[in-house]
């Protein structure tokens, strides 16, 4: 069957066997496997790229071989036309995964305009998010991001409701929920195996500062103020931007203007982890406090989410035990005894899957709640965009988490204490500000 009647025919067949009318709503009639990627390359979900930096290149890494990347985009001219001949080079080398003749842009509204692109990945500066989301859901593009999602509160929130407007799938590029410690450590605190949780860890580097870099001079080739978009217009430096291609991450994360700092960069990935723990993928804090120097996420039930400078990564407090968690690392005391345990290639005699699967064995064997399986957050993503179900990290995880990131910067950059209802997605008792939730932005297009 080809590629598109497959789509039109399984959410056709949802919505017939289930009497839904929205599409997203619909219970698939059965579960697509994703060694359906096997199909030949003309059946393949068509794809285009946002921004072709070091990130972008490990995605291309995992989608270029499964679909058909027919486009990408960037405002820097040698990573755009590299990303484009890497692409048809692949296709040319392995005839049988795809055809040649990627497309290189510079402008992503000519890219979003393509009708025959299914589905696009956005890789670019945090500050771009939401932007290119925003258009890409309104020309019926299935979307993967990363993280953090959006660059503001009110992002986020349009984010969300744009996601159901459009009947989109939206994955956030938080893949700790496809890595098996983070899941089973998340089921064990959803089942109840340490008991009552009465607060948690969470540890990562703090809030982005105003950029302050001087101007450097920049050769041919980049459109600066594109790159700058709807951010404040300032002179060009390198620390934003690199030229040519490189292998580093750019460190424009940490500067308020483009970026989230590291409450948005780990914190996102951390609190994210958090969250799906805590069994608050739909909700969220509903107060923003300090305890010291550094702040915490307060819930409704009580439980505080503290931000540490230093630790394990994700660690959850129980008053029957402890589940400390990060990646290729892994911990569960239970009633004072350490029952699995594996922190890296110092742990001898023992592997990260023998661990996990030690305390699963142990504490999970009658567990009520299990959680979404995703092995892999790109394929899962492509099961998603044929099977038109919800990703394991769709649009309420990735938005929800940011808001926590951006509540716990709001709370730094203002420093005073706010109360937060998630559900409305506004501030109360009196506190915070309305103008917090979004950014100032620059019409670049005018510039």
């Amino acid at each position: 069957m080809k590629r598109r009647n497959f789509l039109k025919n399984t959410v056709a067949g949802s919505i017939a066997l289930t009497g839904m009318g929205s599409i997203m709503g619909a219970a698939a009639p059965f579960i697509i496997p994703s060694r359906i990627w096997s199909n030949p390359p003309g059946n393949r979900i068509t794809m285009g790229f946002i921004g072709m930096g070091k990130q972008s290149y490990h995605l291309v890494s995992k989608f270029l071989p499964v679909t058909q990347l027919l486009a990408v985009c960037d405002v820097d001219t040698t990573r755009r036309k590299h990303a484009q001949q890497t692409v048809d080079k692949y296709y040319t080398d392995n005839k049988d995964k795809g055809t040649t003749g990627c497309k290189e842009y510079k402008d992503y509204r000519e890219l979003l305009d393509r009708r025959d692109i299914d589905a696009v990945c956005i890789a670019t500066p945090d500050h771009w998010h939401a932007t290119n989301i925003l258009l890409a859901l309104e020309n019926k593009k299935d979307v993967y991001c990363e993280k953090p999602l959006t660059h503001s509160i009110q992002e986020a929130i349009d984010v969300i409701r744009a996601v159901d407007k459009h009947q989109r799938v939206l994955q956030t590029g938080s893949q700790q929920r496809s890595s098996i410690e983070f899941r089973i450590a998340s089921e064990l605190i959803r089942n109840g195996c340490i008991g009552k949780i009465s607060h948690v860890e969470c540890s990562f580097s703090g809030p982005p500062v105003p950029c302050d870099l001087p101007e450097e001079s920049m050769e041919p080739g980049l459109d600066w103020n594109m790159w700058l978009g709807p951010a404040p217009l300032r002179p060009y430096n390198s620390i934003l931007s690199p030229r040519g291609i490189h292998d580093h991450y750019p460190n424009w994360r940490s500067y308020i203007e483009y970026g989230t700092g590291g409450v948005g960069d780990w914190g996102a990935h951390h609190l994210d982890i958090a969250q799906w723990g805590l069994g608050m993928d739909y909700s969220g804090p509903v107060e923003i406090m300090f305890t010291g120097a550094d702040g915490t996420l307060v819930f409704a039930n009580g439980i505080k989410v503290f931000h540490k400078r230093s630790g394990f990564g994700v660690h959850f407090f129980g008053s029957d035990g402890e589940v400390m968690v990060n990646r290729g690392r892994f911990k569960v005391i239970f009633k004072g005894k350490t029952i699995a345990e594996y922190l890296g290639k110092e742990t001898e005699g023992t592997t990260l899957a023998a661990e996990v699967t030690r305390a699963e064995e142990m504490l999970l064997k009658n567990a009520s709640i299990r959680l979404y399986v995703s092995t892999s957050h790109t394929d899962d993503f492509l099961d998603c965009v044929l099977s038109r179900k919800k990703p394991v990290s769709g649009e309420q995880a990735g938005g929800r988490t940011a808001i926590c990131c951006h509540l716990l910067n709001q709370l730094y950059f203002n420093n005073t204490p706010m109360k937060w209802d998630p559900a409305q997605f506004r501030f109360t008792g009196g506190t915070g500000n309305p103008s917090w939730l979004a950014r100032e932005t620059r019409d670049w297009r005018k510039a």
